[in-house]
């Protein structure tokens, strides 16, 4: 049997947690963040059927060279605005996520990303910091959001 472990990743955003929600379960928002640094995920290849039992899939596209990584998923649940769970069947033991939003009550939400089943290779610190630059890219998108409101 592989080592698994857990992975806890925080963050506070100046945002609703139904605008948080919404960019995390719509193609439409997906696109313009979805993946680490180095990578693009065209609207195309992402597939949300936001229910218990639904597909969450996304492909991710290498901008050095074209390479695609696919993830898929199937939600476990689905309670807008609070929470979101999927777990990835194809991986040892299923890893699970589970994105929280905690509505902190000044306008701004504290979205806490739990992964549990996570393979060793997600565990080294360099995995790590490619996954933080996909918060890094979210928080990004919502500042253009901001921008335009």
């Amino acid at each position: 049997m592989t080592e698994t472990g857990e992975l806890t990743y925080r963050r506070v955003h100046r945002a609703s947690r139904e605008l948080l929600w919404d960019c995390m379960t719509t193609p439409e928002h997906l696109t313009h963040f979805w993946g680490p640094a180095g990578t693009t995920t065209p609207i195309g290849g992402i597939t949300v059927d936001l229910r218990p039992g639904g597909v969450f899939e996304t492909t991710m596209v290498s901008d050095a060279d074209g390479s695609t990584y696919t993830m898929r998923a199937v939600y476990a649940e689905v309670r807008r605005p609070e929470r979101l769970v999927w777990i990835e069947p194809g991986m040892e033991g299923g890893m699970r996520t589970t994105v929280t939003f905690v509505d902190l009550g000044d306008g701004r939400t504290e979205v806490v990303t739990h992964q549990t089943n996570v393979p060793a290779a997600y565990l080294s610190a360099e995995a790590r910091a490619g996954f933080a630059t996909s918060f890094d890219r979210f928080d990004g998108y919502l500042a253009g959001l901001e921008t335009e409101e």
